[in-house]
């Protein structure tokens, strides 16, 4: 194989720039790294840059051939692009999600060779598509800066979206090499069946070139010959040792080896059943997985792609990612489609950590066409995207789309001639489906999300009673947060509300001078509208007007937390009518205002250290009913469990009341109520505090205040702190003279509270270790409370 990876020339159509690229890569960090645009994430800087979209650009570097039959093998070519050798024309692309593979012996000379890659500017092929339409496919314009995103087959965020810039980045994201044209095994599709404690794992080996193939998996060994390039086998395993979602189970992968022709293929496989289940049943149509026999609540989040830019991209950074969801208890993401396909090294590190995978087809919030060629591209894109992925332990829904069902009534155009509009979405559906199906027979195909289940098109926004939610209610509506208790969703796959990012993440964008939500500098990092104004407008609502942007920073995060804490405690008491709940957002793809939990380049906010306890596999939660208080326990685990909760009544002075211990037993993937206090158990002044654990030993606790904190008046805390060295890290012991609440603790330099947001009572000190992730000089630490921030240090 000769890789073609490494530094190329960069030159757009007018001549004016030419620069070193390296591919894989993208060209708007090519760019930026040759010094001819600024940082795009920096200040408003974003829109200086925009320009390089417009224009088509060329790609070019020499490389040596030795002879000899060779394939073009490019992936993630981004997008709609020619490429030449020598001169000629050998591939039309137009696909970024697609892999491209082209017989160029007779385009290449032995000795030096010359290849191009010619970049079309995806505004104006967008605009020169959308205008060969038989009738106009609208978009969404607050989520497209940049125009006709729908249009392509190109990563739809790329135009802008209400939480990423908008730069149309192009370039190549995979593999580009020549390969020799030798026997080859391809695509290795994987079904499995389990029963008796056997485990019959189908296989559809893919080839090209060879006559028969063997298969190897956990000692297990047999051959099949080959008809029409696919090789066909089960192979019987018995007693499997099984995959599990994490905190199910360990997550065993086996090495599945497939010889042929001198080829050798291997694939990382988990032996397990996967199945959604979905039903009708009295509430309406149920909605969970089942993985080897056994109901699993899904406790995670939504992914989009891990930066705005391709070649910023890391393995490193995105295993950060992913180990900080698991950490925060999550055991599923959601890989949201207006992002990418992921590499196929995200999908093994999801195997390995047990975090289960949504994946939807990259479609969303858009219209899109149902022409035949666009079809035709759709068709062979699942195919490819299925054909490749499909064997890993992790996937566990395949869905046609994002938001689709609604966009329907969303556009003048869509609602004016909904039968059109509903009969072209239909086709391309059907299409994805189908692709899907003609890959993987057996797979979880769920239609679109939300969805209340096959060919229903109702609003599965404000219906809680069948399939997956997207509730949305609490920030685009602007409702309280308690009206998250007004619906019970069977599984919410969407909902969120943004915070700020961390200081730390700011400083890496804004001037001490733009420290202020209305500068041009902040609104430029926040493209929700009305984004700011909502967070602002909340904590008026629920807490006392911060005292300075730091504050105001602080706060954001906390009633972020506040929020989702609401609703996800809320939805897993109710199981098993609810089985899952993934907040939006994880990530993010640049520094800005967003529903993520964490700051980009993966800093945890407050939301995520809430959510590694609000996602703990067992949990008592607080639940407000007409006026009393129930406390809730849920289990998560396969084990029934005992638990012992302590709850006292805290007044604002400091001063504890007990009101009671009680025990409660639960059984495995169970909510029961542990107990129930009457209205009128607290005094005005009072919040309820509880601890919960083993009998004799409380290992987790909560607080529920249930008035807004505005209506509390906060006693002045002093917080004082020591530090001293723990191996790499650091120990802070944090101890106060009166109750604080949402005590943050903010280090100058990048690294990992074990603990945040959380509530300090006199007498009781708090350990909190810190890991620098580059040890070195000790850090400086400040601490915040919600006292702090809204009266001021006193």
């Amino acid at each position: 194989m000769l890789d073609l990876a490494g530094v190329w020339t960069l030159s757009d159509e007018s001549g004016q720039h030419s620069v070193s690229m390296a591919l894989p890569g993208d060209g708007i960090t090519a760019l930026h790294s040759a010094g001819v645009i600024p940082d795009p994430y920096w200040g408003r800087n974003e829109y200086d840059c925009r320009w390089v979209s417009e224009r088509d650009w060329v790609a070019k570097r020499s490389f040596d051939h030795a002879g000899g039959a060779v394939d073009l093998v490019i992936e993630g070519l981004d997008t709609v692009a020619e490429v030449l050798l020598n001169g000629t024309a050998v591939l039309q692309a137009a696909n970024v999600h697609r892999r491209f593979r082209v017989d160029v012996t007779g385009h290449l000379r032995r000795g030096a060779n010359k290849i191009e890659i010619r970049f079309r500017s995806p505004v104006q092929a967008a605009a020169e598509k959308q205008a060969e339409m038989p009738f106009r496919i609208p978009y969404q314009e607050v989520n497209g800066p940049i125009p006709n995103a729908n249009m392509l087959r190109k990563q739809q965020c790329d135009f802008g979206w209400d939480w990423n810039i908008a730069l149309g980045q192009f370039g190549v994201s995979g593999k580009i090499a020549l390969e020799p044209r030798t026997a080859r095994i391809a695509d290795i599709v994987v079904s499995q069946c389990h029963h008796d404690n056997v485990a019959e794992v189908a296989l559809a080996i893919h080839t090209d070139g060879v006559d028969d193939v063997t298969a190897t998996l956990c000692g297990v060994t047999q051959a099949a010959g080959v008809v029409n390039g696919v090789a066909r086998m089960i192979l019987t395993i018995a007693d499997p040792v099984l995959w599990w979602p994490a905190g199910q189970g360990a997550q065993v992968l086996h090495d599945l080896t497939v010889t042929g022709g001198g080829a050798t293929a291997t694939r990382r496989i988990g032996l397990r059943s996967m199945h959604l289940r979905s039903e009708p049943d009295a509430a309406g149509r149920s909605f969970g997985m089942e993985v080897n026999g056994r109901a699993v609540f899904a406790r995670g989040a939504n992914w989009i792609p891990a930066d705005a830019l391709n070649g910023r991209i890391t393995v490193e950074g995105v295993r950060g990612l992913l180990q900080s969801a698991v950490d925060a208890n999550m055991n599923m993401l959601r890989i949201w489609g207006g992002g990418r396909y992921e590499p196929d090294w995200f999908y093994d590190l999801c195997d390995e950590m047990g975090l289960m995978v949504w994946q939807d087809f990259m479609f969303a919030c858009h219209l899109y066409p149902s022409t035949p060629e666009f079809l035709a591209e759709v068709d062979a894109e699942v195919r490819d995207v299925v054909a490749r992925i499909n064997h890993h332990a992790c996937l566990a829904v395949w869905c046609g789309d994002n938001e689709l069902i609604g966009a329907l009534t969303w556009f003048p155009e869509s609602r004016k001639d909904r039968d059109r509009y509903l009969v072209n979405y239909d086709r391309l559906n059907r299409t994805v489906e189908a692709a899907l199906y003609s890959v993987l027979p057996g797979a979880n195909w769920w239609p679109s999300s939300p969805s209340p289940g096959p060919l229903a098109f109702g609003d599965a926004w404000h219906d809680d009673s069948s399939g997956d939610m997207h509730f949305w209610s609490v920030w685009h509506e602007g409702r309280d947060f308690d009206h998250y208790r007004d619906v019970s969703p069977r599984f919410c796959s969407e909902f969120g509300f943004q915070s700020y990012p961390s200081m730390q993440t700011i400083r890496r964008f804004a001037d001490p001078a733009d420290f202020n939500i209305a500068a041009p500098v902040m609104e430029s990092h926040q493209k929700n509208a009305g984004g700011n104004a909502r967070i602002a407008e909340t904590m008026f609502r629920y807490f006392r007007f911060p005292v300075d942007f730091e504050s105001f920073v602080y706060l954001s995060q906390v009633q972020q937390g506040v929020a989702i804490k609401t609703a996800v405690t809320h939805w897993r008491s109710l199981k098993p009518h609810c089985q899952g709940t993934l907040y939006w957002q994880l990530n993010d793809t640049w520094p800005v205002c967003s529903w993520a939990s964490l700051d980009h380049g993966g800093n945890w906010k407050l939301l995520h250290h809430m959510a590694r306890r609000f996602y703990a596999p067992v949990l008592v939660t607080a639940v407000p009913v007409d006026g009393s208080i129930e406390l809730r326990a849920v289990n998560d685990t396969p084990d029934a469990v005992t638990l012992e909760v302590t709850v006292n009544a805290i007044a604002m002075s400091g001063k504890i009341r007990p009101l009671g211990q009680h025990r409660a037993a639960v059984l495995p993937d169970s909510a029961v109520v542990v107990a129930t206090l009457p209205a009128g158990t607290l005094a005005e002044d009072e919040i309820l505090a509880f601890l919960w654990g083993p009998p004799g030993a409380p290992d987790q606790g909560d607080i529920h205040a249930p008035k807004p904190w505005k209506a509390y008046d906060l006693p002045p805390t002093k917080l004082t702190h020591t530090v001293k060295p723990s191996g790499t890290g650091w120990q802070i012991t944090v101890e106060t003279d009166a109750p604080a609440f949402f005590v943050a603790l903010e280090a100058d330099q990048p690294g990992r509270f074990s603990n945040n947001a959380f509530a300090l009572f006199p007498g009781y000190p708090a350990t909190v270790t810190y890991t620098p992730d580059t040890p070195g000089a000790a850090p400086r630490f400040t601490l915040r409370d919600l006292r702090a921030a809204t009266y001021g240090q006193t």
